[in-house]
């Protein structure tokens, strides 16, 4: 008997209790979601800005994307035929609405929503077999998503992420949160997550699994969020410096090399904080400095004359390898990654005796 439990995604399983994150622009696409899946976890393909490199996508990104979700799935399918495939789409983004949709067309296992809250999943993916998880970081957001899909839709979450604060990326906390919440005060917060998701479990009669975010690196960080009661984790950065991941070869060699005082936070032009790689770009954001851009219409709320920098370039420079000159967002351990391997042998470190068992 293994001493871990699959992970229950609407009406599948995965064996190995784990969500590949996923990280845009152009980071986790159907290369490592499908080999992700391919092992046995949940592979996650990122709708940020999925087109960017179809000839149409400064003319029409919302259809250059949307081509590019299928493109993807496909490209994902392909190595993990039965394996389950994800899709992350942030509910700050332009057309929220037609990626969800296009997703669900797509023949997506899940869909999961941060950077805000998805009120309106539900009714997106309603008719459909596709799961529906929402990222959340603290009780209050959880509360406020328990309580609006029970009330409008009568239904709760197949799965719910938290995703705590050392999370790679748009980070769900204010500044000062961030600095509130050290590893015992957030394991408080999670406890409580857990107790409130109870309340909805008990009403509806049905379990809601409870995925851990966030600086989780190790098999002892992996045990550690699963004594605590989560029913599976999800990892993020691990899996940039893979042989697998749609990254630059520049991208994962900048993982590689960090060092743990290169990682800070960033106030994002999404409004949020953010995790990212210290480097040349950010040295010019710090003192002031204006990017030249232009606008991609990403963003349901953007200013494009106040914004320091387009998000969505940044991160494309990033994913085209232009290191010094991009945002390279990272989880709060990116640095200890010391060589590049494979998507097999990641999950291998995270999940030893789970890997040695389905093999």
């Amino acid at each position: 008997m293994s001493q871990y439990k699959p992970l229950k995604i609407g009406k599948k399983y995965a064996t190995i209790p784990l969500i590949q994150g996923g990280m845009g622009i152009g980071i986790s696409l159907g290369g490592l979601a499908g080999a992700v899946a391919a092992e046995g976890g949940v592979g996650v393909i990122s709708a940020a800005q999925i087109g960017f490199r179809e000839p149409d996508f400064d003319q029409t990104p919302l259809k250059a994307n949307l081509r590019g979700i299928h493109q993807e799935m496909e490209k994902a399918r392909k190595k993990a035929r039965d394996g389950i495939i994800g899709v992350n789409i942030m509910t700050a983004m332009n057309g929220y609405e037609s990626y969800v949709r296009e997703s669900v067309k797509a023949g997506a296992d899940l869909i999961i929503s941060g950077a805000g809250l998805p009120v309106n999943l539900p009714e997106y993916t309603k008719d459909s077999d596709t799961a529906i998880a929402p990222i959340i970081s603290t009780e209050k957001s959880a509360a406020v998503i328990l309580k609006y899909w029970d009330k409008k839709y009568k239904r709760i979450p197949d799965l719910m992420i938290v995703e705590g604060p050392d999370a790679g990326g748009h980070l769900g906390f204010t500044r000062e949160q961030l600095d509130y919440f050290d590893s015992q005060k957030y394991q408080e917060e999670f406890l409580a997550i857990l107790k409130l998701v109870n309340m909805y479990e008990e009403k509806y009669e049905k379990k809601i699994p409870v995925v851990l975010a966030g600086g989780i690196d190790s098999c002892v960080m992996v045990e550690k969020a699963l004594r605590l009661g989560a029913d599976g984790v999800q990892v993020a950065s691990r899996f940039v410096p893979t042989k697998e991941c749609d990254a630059s070869q520049a991208y994962k060699e900048a993982y590689v090399k960090a060092k743990k005082e290169d990682i800070c936070i960033v106030k994002s032009p999404v409004g949020m904080p953010g995790r990212a790689l210290h480097n040349s770009f950010l040295e010019k954001v710090k003192r002031g400095e204006k990017i030249p851009h232009k606008c991609h219409k990403c963003l349901k709320h953007c200013n494009q004359a106040e914004i320091p920098y387009c998000i969505t370039e940044a991160l494309i420079q990033a994913a085209e390898g232009n290191v010094e000159n991009a945002l390279l967002f990272c989880g709060a351990k990116a640095y200890k990654s010391s060589k590049i391997q494979t998507v097999s042998e990641v999950i291998a470190e995270l999940f030893p005796k789970q890997f040695q068992e389905y093999q």
